[in-house]
């Protein structure tokens, strides 16, 4: 089984990115999910940001590619990870 490795950049008192979170959290329940958080307050969550050109929070990256950012939707996390085949978890 491949875990999907996925990091969740945040921002303090971000909406989208508790909406983010929840998104992550239910599609974990699927598919087989490895989500680190990092702060864009942190010098490594701005250099994640300039680095992948995500423009504002939260931004998702996928297997150290940039995925999104913004409103993360769940319908286009879905399709995704199908169209990769990523493996349903048990």
């Amino acid at each position: 089984m491949t875990t999907v490795r996925v990091m969740l950049l945040t921002a303090p008192d971000c909406e989208l990115c508790e909406h983010a979170k929840a998104v992550l959290a239910r599609v974990g329940r699927d598919y087989d999910l490895e989500v680190t958080e990092r702060s864009t307050a942190t010098e490594e969550g701005r250099d994640l940001m300039v680095r992948h050109r995500v423009a504002f929070p939260p931004g998702v990256l996928i297997d150290g590619e940039a995925f999104s950012y913004g409103r993360l939707s769940e319908r286009k996390l879905r399709r995704y990870l199908a169209a990769r085949d990523a493996p349903l978890a048990s």
